[in-house]
């Protein structure tokens, strides 16, 4: 039997990581492209062996985008799962946010989901189906400040999930999994969580769970979403944060 392909884009670190290691536990054959830290993807390759597959590319770049597509049709056919997951952030106030700030935020995070899932779903319907999961962010639905690039990606990438699951449904599910506090190195360091007295007041104590989330955890929600048990699943946002941001 062929191996079920899965892609994920920002695939070998953090919750990335942990997305693709769950998909090859399950059988699939993953694409996971990174972009900045190449340590990370040779890493990701090895340990997790010849169902890993890593691809550099900048989903900034149409282009890029673009020859990803390509590579994941060419050499490995339609895939069966598509993970929007890759995500950029440059935080500044609105009235000091650079043209490039804003333009890098809303392709990586917005635009890129866009391009990469309009160029494999053709492939994906015409095999049968299949899943595409979107990576939102809690300020998609509420803002920050000095994230008014990101927030504004989110959010559109919100609706984008709404909108592809009318137009793809019935063959293809399209839903939003939005994390909230992970434990992952670039959390660490945004709120240095090291200070254990910072991580119990600011962020624990937001949090009626009392505690930060695993990657694991987002896996587990990433496993029901493409899974037997959600086929009536479609068009929705899955939060999973501790009850942090209850919607």
């Amino acid at each position: 039997m062929t191996e079920p392909i899965a892609v994920v884009t920002g695939g070998t670190k953090g919750i990335g990581l942990a997305f693709s290691t769950r998909l090859v536990s399950l059988g699939y054959r993953v694409i996971a492209c990174y972009w900045s830290d190449p340590e990370s993807a040779g890493k990701a390759e090895a340990d997790l062996g010849a169902r890993l597959h890593v691809r550099r590319t900048d989903l900034s770049d149409p282009g890029q985008t673009a020859d990803l597509a390509e590579y994941v049709l060419n050499e490995h056919g339609a895939p069966r799962v598509l993970v929007n997951n890759a995500g950029f952030n440059a935080d500044r106030p609105f009235l000091e946010m650079t043209d490039q700030e804003w333009r890098r935020t809303i392709d990586t995070n917005l635009s890129a989901p866009f391009w990469l899932t309009r160029a494999l779903a053709p492939a994906m319907l015409a095999a049968g189906g299949g899943n595409v999961v979107n990576i939102g962010a809690t300020t998609g639905m509420r803002p920050r400040l000095n994230g008014a690039n990101y927030c504004a990606s989110k959010a559109g990438l919100l609706q984008l999930t709404k909108c592809l699951a009318l137009e793809l449904a019935p063959t293809i599910r399209v839903n939003a999994l939005i994390p909230g506090m992970i434990d992952t190195e670039e959390l660490r360091t945004r709120l240095r969580l090291d200070d254990p007295e910072r991580m119990r007041v600011e962020v624990t104590e937001a949090v009626p769970q009392r505690r930060i989330g695993s990657p694991d955890e987002v896996a587990d929600a990433l496993e029901f979403l493409i899974g037997p048990a959600a086929t009536y699943v479609n068009g929705q946002k899955l939060i999973v944060d501790g009850g942090q941001f209850m919607w």
